[in-house]
């Protein structure tokens, strides 16, 4: 099938070393089913074998900034496949690298791709240093913690607030990102409005700081969410008027 000319799609079983990529048809029919070193000019040089402007599926797994970057800038149609929704890979009867990069191919040309956003590598980059600071805030809270288990055995005991100045702070929901929950709540003495500042202070006063906190939070939480998905926040437009 080395003469086909045809529209060809895709998939990638990304690896941490080695990925298997498998080229198929628009009926299905596969073309090539190769295993590449993880590098960025051995993925160029397996997809332009593969036509102009194929669609390429990936899965959202660990590592796939790079080969998203380098597909992308070869001329692919990229698609990055949701995890959660192509686990159902794992119950079938034959499981191998090239099997799942097929199951992966056919996506796209059948109409069930279940597809998650790729964000661009400036995101990205702000993404990884909210996880990175998440990390290092988790491990902090652990090592402050052992501290006062090893007090505690020697008969010392401090208050929580005491000995590291550590200042605990009410929960907002339990659904939807983690990140976005720790940075609402870490976001409320740095960057608000006067208007969640004098409704903070007087929920503050009926209710107490930490419920205070929490509702200044989901009121930010949701000025974000306006300003990213509309590019600008009414209520703060008229709040300035």
């Amino acid at each position: 099938m080395s003469e086909y000319d045809g529209h060809q799609y895709v998939g990638i079983d990304l690896h941490r070393r080695r990925s298997v990529s498998v080229r198929q048809t628009a009926d299905g029919t596969q073309l090539s089913a190769v295993r590449i070193a993880n590098a960025p000019v051995a993925l160029g040089l397996q997809i332009e074998q593969a036509g102009s402007r194929p669609d390429v599926v990936v899965e959202a797994t660990y590592g796939w900034y790079w080969a998203v970057d380098v597909l992308q800038a070869a001329g692919a149609k990229v698609h990055l496949a949701h995890p959660l929704s192509v686990k159902g890979f794992a119950h079938r009867r034959v499981k191998n690298d090239i099997k799942d990069a097929s199951d992966l191919a056919d996506l796209p040309r059948m109409g069930r791709l279940p597809e998650s956003w790729i964000a661009p590598p400036g995101l990205r980059e702000l993404r990884e240093l909210v996880r990175y600071r998440t990390k290092l805030v988790a491990l902090r809270s652990g090592l402050k913690a052992q501290v006062h288990a090893v007090l505690a055995k020697a008969g010392v005991l401090i208050a929580v607030s005491g000995l590291f100045n550590v200042v605990r702070c009410g929960h907002v929901t339990k659904q939807g990102s983690k990140l976005v929950r720790w940075a609402v709540v870490e976001g409320i003495p740095r960057a608000t409005t006067p208007k969640i500042a004098e409704d903070r202070a007087r929920t503050e006063a009926r209710r107490g700081r930490n419920i205070a906190k929490v509702a200044a939070a989901r009121k930010l939480r949701t000025l974000v969410y306006h300003g990213l998905r509309d590019g600008h926040i009414r209520a703060l437009a008229r709040q300035a008027a």
